[in-house]
This record gives C-alpha cells, structure tokens and sequence, in this order.
C-alpha cells in the first residue's frame, strides 16, 4: 500500500505519464483526473484503516493554484519548474537562463528515447533531432529498458546532463507549461513568501 499518490497532469515538465492525444485534451486535464484517482483510493483507505494523501502535480504555478487544487481534494501539490529558477536550484545559470528566455511557443512535446512524451524548451540540439541528425553517443547506462539505445537519435540521460551542467548546446532543458511565466531568478524563501501570499489573498476571496 503507497504512503501517498502523486497525481501529474499533462503540464507537467519533462516526461508525462500521459499519451501524446492526451495532453491537449481537455477530457485529461489535473482537474478532472485529480477527484477519479482520490476517489479510487478511498476504498483502499477504508480497507487499511489509513489515510492515503493524494499530491497534484503538474501546471501548478501560483498560490492561487495551490488553494485550488486543495479545494479539489488533494492534500498537497508537488512543483518543480518554479524552484528551478532560484538561487538555491543546482541547475547551472545557463540551464536557468532557458527558463528565463523561453517563450509559450518554445515549450514543446517530443518523443522521448526512452519510449514517453516529453516536455522540453526548444533549442537547436531538439531542432537537429527533428531534422533527422543523430547525436553521437555510447550508452553508458542502459538505464531502462524502454529506450531503444542502438537506434536512438540521442541518449537523453547525457543530454539532460549536460544540459544541467551548462551545456546547452549538448542538450536541452525539460520545463513545464508554465516555465515561459518565469522572468526572474529569486531565492525559495522570496518564492514560498509569494506562493503563500498568493494562497491567503484567493482564500479571502
């Protein structure tokens, strides 16, 4: 039995759990599968006698977002893309950087190598795997076994790396829908400060 469930939603960054149809529809939107997965937990909890807490993820963005989803069930929500631009993140400044100039429209779904759909920033690397050009590379992982490593266009555990080190121009950053929102790199305790307001101010409302 889990100690809790992450629910992720089609807007989430970096590889989804949905199907590429999925994304877009809006049949598959956190808001609508959040209140079906709570509701099939429930009978397990009664079974055990013990609270499963439900976590949404995916697309949350603002205080406002949070309160929301907690108005809907969940018992916390799970962010990533907002935290990958502050200071404390171990991401390298020009990983952080892609955040700060992405635009909606660089914000983009691929076909994964390891067999899954994928939000990243557009850049030229992703430009060159759309092309047909395949990145150099021996597998040094085999990490799962989804991915088709001898026919892979690239091996996206390196490019994620080296994206994560500062070399752009040997990967790509993983985002979520909401990365293009992103104008500035602040510390957690500013952005916690900021998410908290924001929860308060659509709680009075």
């Amino acid at each position: 039995m889990p100690d809790a469930v992450v629910v992720e939603g089609p807007l989430a960054g970096g590889h989804l759990g949905s199907k590429k149809e999925q994304v877009n529809n809006p049949d598959w939107t956190l808001e609508k599968i959040l209140p079906e997965v709570i509701s099939a937990i429930k009978p397990y909890e009664q079974q055990f006698g013990k609270s499963i807490p439900v976590i949404a993820a995916g697309g949350i963005y603002t205080g406002a977002d949070i309160y929301r989803f907690i108005q809907l069930g969940a018992h916390g929500v799970q962010m990533a893309t907002r935290f990958v631009a502050t200071h404390e993140c171990d991401a390298s400044i020009e990983f952080k950087r892609a955040y700060l100039k992405c635009k909606k429209e660089d914000l983009i779904i691929i076909d994964s190598p390891v067999g899954l759909p994928a939000r990243a920033i557009q850049n030229k690397f992703l430009d060159d795997v759309s092309m047909g050009i395949k990145k150099p590379y021996k597998c040094p992982w085999q990490c799962l076994k989804t991915c088709d490593f001898k026919n892979s266009p690239y091996c996206i555990g390196l490019a994620l790396y080296n994206a994560k080190r500062g070399n752009i121009e040997e990967g790509f950053a993983l985002a979520g829908a909401n990365a293009y929102r992103i104008d500035k790199i602040i510390s957690v305790k500013e952005l916690i400060e900021t998410l908290l307001e924001e929860y308060e101010s659509r709680a009075r409302l």
